[in-house]
C-alpha cells in the first residue's frame, strides 16, 4: 500500500475550462478517501489525474515517494473499480479475475492463488465458472472489485461503483467495501456524488464543488461543523434550513429576515456577537423540534407531513421561510394545521451572508 499527494494540482482543458483548482491534499497509507460532490465538481476528473487517464496541468501527484506526473497509468501500481462493472462477457468470472494477471506474465500458480484468495473474500467460489449474464448486478460489481483485488495494487481507485444497484443492494455492497477495507488494511479512494455513501464509507470525505476543495474533514466534522454554506447544504438530507437577516434584540434575540418577518432566536453567545450583523443562520432539521403547549418559539404552517417510518419530516413555512423539521412518529400533525416550533439554540450554524464562510 502507499500514501497518495496531491500538492496543487490543476486540470485545464484545451478550450480554457479548468476543472481543478489547485486541489492539495494527501490520502493517509491505508485510508480510505472519499471525493464527493454534485456532477461537474471534478472529483472524477482528480480520480482519472490519479489513474493517469488524464494529463495533470499542473502541479505534483505523488504514490508513495514517486511522483507520478508522467507515469504511465500501467506503472501506476493502481487499480480501477468503475460504475459499469467492464467484465468480459465471454469470459467466466475466474477468467475475469485471472485476465489482467496474465496480460502481466504472472505464473500460472500464482495466478491461481491469487483468483482462489479473492474469490473466498468477495465470496465468489461457488460462482467462478459462471458467466457475467448469469449474475445479479451486485455480484458482477464483487467481481469487478475481485479484479482489483488480485492485482494487490498500492492504491484502489473506485468511481461511482455502486450507481447501478438498486438501493438494497448498495447498502450491502458499502458494507462489503468498508469490510474489504479493514481486512486489506489497503489505500483507497472512492469517488460519489451519494452524501450516504461518502459519509457511511470515508475515513475522511473531500468535498469538492466547482472544481474547488471545499472542506477535508471526517464524516461527523463535517456534518456538526460546516466550513461554509455549500457544504451544510450539500450534506445531510433533509438539507440544513438556511435563514438570511440581520440579528437584532428587541425584547428577546431575534433575526430580521430578508422579507420582513422576524424569527425569534435563543439567546447565545454567538449570536450576541454578530448583533447587528447581517448572517446566514443555519439548523438542522432535528434542531427544530415542537416547543410545546406554552412554550417559547414561532407559529408555523404545516405544508406537507413525510412519515418514513422511524422518523417524520415536516415541510413547514413561517412566512416566505421554507423550513423542514425531523421529528418522531408520534402524533403526527396535518397538513394547514399550525405548530409552535423551536430552535434548539446549542446546534445553530453561523455564516457570512454574502461569503458564506462559517463565522
Amino acid at each position: 500500500m502507499a500514501s497518495v499527494r496531491l500538492d496543487n494540482v490543476r486540470k485545464v482543458y484545451g478550450n480554457g475550462q479548468v476543472a481543478v483548482h489547485g486541489a492539495s491534499f494527501e490520502i493517509a497509507n491505508g485510508e480510505l478517501m472519499v471525493l464527493v460532490g454534485p456532477s461537474g465538481c471534478g472529483k472524477s476528473t482528480l480520480l482519472r489525474m490519479i489513474a493517469g487517464l488524464e494529463e495533470i496541468s499542473d502541479g505534483t501527484l505523488s504514490i508513495g515517494d514517486h511522483v507520478v506526473n508522467d507515469t504511465a497509468p500501467k506503472d501506476r501500481d493502481i487499480a480501477m473499480v468503475f460504475q459499469n462493472y467492464a467484465l468480459y462477457p465471454h469470459m467466466t468470472v475466474a477468467e475475469n479475475l485471472a485476465f489482467g494477471l496474465k496480460l502481466r506474465g504472472h505464473a500460472k500458480a500464482v495466478i491461481e492463488t491469487r483468483v482462489r484468495e479473492a474469490a473466498q473474500t468477495l465470496g465468489l467460489e461457488a460462482m467462478l465458472d459462471k458467466l457475467p449474464r448469469e449474475m445479479s448486478g451486485g455480484q458482477r460489481q464483487r467481481v469487478a472489485l475481485g479484479r482489483a483485488l488480485v492485482r494487490d495494487p498500492a492504491v484502489f481507485l473506485l468511481d461511482e461503483p455502486l450507481s447501478n444497484l438498486d438501493a438494497k443492494l448498495r447498502h450491502s455492497m458499502r458494507t462489503e467495501i468498508a469490510r474489504l477495507h479493514r481486512q486489506l488494511r489497503a489505500t483507497m479512494v472512492y469517488v460519489t456524488h451519494d452524501q450516504v455513501e461518502a459519509m457511511t464509507l470515508g475515513q475522511r470525505i473531500v468535498v469538492l464543488n466547482e472544481g474547488q476543495v471545499q472542506q477535508i474533514d471526517t464524516p461527523m466534522n463535517l456534518y456538526q461543523r460546516p466550513a461554509n454554506l455549500f457544504v451544510a447544504g450539500f450534506l445531510g438530507s433533509p438539507a440544513m434550513n438556511v435563514a438570511y437577516g440581520r440579528v437584532a434584540r428587541a425584547d428577546a434575540l431575534m433575526l430580521v429576515l430578508d422579507d420582513g418577518g422576524l424569527l425569534p432566536l435563543p439567546v447565545t453567545p454567538a449570536l450576541e456577537r454578530v448583533l447587528g450583523e447581517r448572517i446566514a443562520l443555519g439548523f438542522r432539521p432535528e434542531h427544530l423540534q415542537p416547543a410545546g403547549e406554552g412554550g417559547a418559539g414561532f407559529d408555523v404552517l404545516v405544508e406537507g407531513v413525510e412519515p418514513v417510518g422511524n422518523e417524520v419530516f415536516l415541510n413547514l413555512a413561517y412566512g416566505t421561510q421554507a423550513l423542514v423539521a425531523r421529528v418522531a412518529p408520534n402524533a403526527m400533525p396535518r397538513a394547514g394545521e399550525q405548530l409552535r416550533m423551536a430552535i434548539d439554540g446549542a446546534h445553530l450554524h453561523l455564516f457570512d451572508a454574502e461569503s458564506g464562510r462559517r463565522l
